[in-house]
């Protein structure tokens, strides 16, 4: 049978049990949200500026961060409409775009995760074959290859999802159109939907993960010949700030996506999805700073430079 969708619009539930708070909540994520696009934007902004972070770590993570940006600019802006005007509605197109983009965005997000764990392995583990392999053609190539498979995974997941028809609830019981609480609203036979959407998940997430747990494998295996103590710390203190992001987004990201019958579980995703959304891409800007040596020096110089800092 063919498409039967009578709905022009959903209605995000959003968090009906302190919307009564909605300007405090409003204010505290539009903060948030200011905070983690400028962490991320000053990150780029010196990672570019800096000659001496003119490095392949350095281009992944400006990538990243450029990437962060994006991700929580998919859901916050709607979110804070919800908090401040109450306009809880969204039009079919728009809840399409909405997904598309942060699965998109997300995903290529995990990618990159997993090249810059790549990354770090060739400096520990290969140093003398390190600058002949990361040359920036080829730290183009990776990054271009992650945004194209992330590209082809989710046209192809959404391109399912938009042939199913929507004739009945509208209400999407999220802060943001989530794509499994839309197939969970379908009118039709949504068992290959979730199979496809659990396959991609699976994808995404098992091949960034096996590829971080491969290369830190042989990362700890390499800091542990190391003969001093000064260099094994030294070399363990240049993945600390990666390992830590990557705790935080494989955490809440492996607790929403990777239960096939999570339906029964919307209103725990929904937490755990504002902590991926709105947490974690303003804590990554903070861990990359501060426990960064570079970064944090390069930053400071740069506000001396503008009097900001004595």
């Amino acid at each position: 049978m063919g498409n039967r969708t009578t709905i022009q619009e959903f209605t995000l539930e959003g968090f009906p049990a302190i919307q009564h708070l909605g300007k405090v909540l409003f204010s505290v994520h539009l903060l948030a949200y200011l905070v983690t696009i400028t962490g991320n934007v000053v990150i780029v902004t010196i990672t570019c500026a800096d000659a001496r972070l003119q490095t392949p770590m350095y281009f992944f993570l400006c990538v990243f961060s450029l990437i962060e940006c994006c991700f929580t600019s998919t859901v916050i802006p709607k979110l804070l409409v919800i908090f401040l005007l109450g306009r809880q509605t969204i039009s079919f197109a728009a809840c399409f775009i909405q997904i598309f983009f942060f699965l998109f965005v997300g995903s290529s997000g995990f990618f990159i995760i997993a090249v810059m764990s790549l990354d770090r392995y060739m400096a520990i583990c290969k140093p003398l074959h390190y600058s002949r392999i990361m040359n920036p053609r080829t730290c183009l190539l990776l990054v271009t290859a992650c945004f194209a498979t992330s590209l082809i995974l989710v046209t192809g997941l959404l391109v399912k999802i938009y042939h199913l028809s929507f004739c009945g609830p509208h209400v999407i019981p999220h802060f943001f159109c989530d794509l499994n609480s839309l197939i969970h609203l379908s009118c039709s036979d949504t068992r290959s939907a979730k199979m496809m959407a659990f396959a991609c998940s699976s994808v995404v997430l098992f091949t960034s993960l096996t590829m971080t747990a491969m290369a830190y494998s042989n990362i700890v295996a390499t800091i542990v010949r190391l003969p001093s103590a000064t260099e094994r710390h030294r070399a363990f203190s240049t993945c600390s700030s990666h390992l830590m992001v990557l705790s935080l987004m494989y955490s809440s990201c492996i607790f929403i996506y990777m239960k096939p019958k999570q339906m029964s579980r919307l209103d725990s995703n929904r937490e755990a999805a504002l902590v991926n959304t709105v947490v974690t891409p303003l804590l990554n800007p903070v861990i990359y700073s501060l426990r960064n040596k570079q970064v944090y020096q390069a930053l400071q110089e740069a506000l001396c430079r503008r009097g900001m800092l004595r």
